[in-house]
């Protein structure tokens, strides 16, 4: 015969109720401590007012401006890809500027890139001058966006209208 060793089972034992209590009480410490790191995080209560002050266009980087956001290019600058200038400024609500906010203005093949300085304008100039227009296009548009810290981030597509003229 085969020595045999003798299994115990223990069914009324206290350590046996220990883990899944453990378990519990870490998942409750775990949920309260997400929320507290959640609440510390502040959300983004205001909203930014945008006007574009001026823009314009140019083959060079001496880009006359007009007032608003229409930019009116010359059927001659139109056939090569063009620099876009835009001049803005971002406020809050109560006029106060928004400062350091991440600007981008995209569209027709150029990017420009810039931040608000401290009275919340900012300069956009597409570099290098990728911006155009296609044989047959006679106009297009420049989306922007605009996010900043404490703000609730601004997007505008079509903010910029490009018209070719004859």
């Amino acid at each position: 015969m085969k020595n045999r060793k003798k299994a115990t089972f223990t069914f009324l034992s206290e350590d046996a109720m220990e883990l899944p209590i453990n378990i519990v009480v870490m998942l409750v410490v775990g949920m309260v401590a997400l929320a507290a790191l959640v609440a510390i995080i502040p959300p983004p209560t205001k909203n930014m007012s945008v006007y574009i002050d001026s823009s314009g266009a140019s083959a060079t980087t001496n880009v006359p401006m007009n007032d608003g956001n229409a930019v009116i290019v010359d059927s001659a600058t139109a056939q090569n890809p063009f620099y876009v200038r835009v001049t803005l400024s971002a406020t809050d609500t109560d006029g106060n500027p928004v400062r350091d906010a991440s600007v981008v203005l995209r569209g027709l093949g150029g990017v420009a890139t810039n931040t608000t300085g401290n009275d919340g304008r900012t300069v956009l100039i597409t570099n290098p001058a990728m911006v155009s227009l296609g044989p047959n296009q006679n106009e297009g548009t420049m989306d922007l966006s605009i996010s900043a810290n404490g703000f609730y981030d601004y997007e505008k597509e079509d903010a910029v209208l490009i018209v070719r003229t004859p």
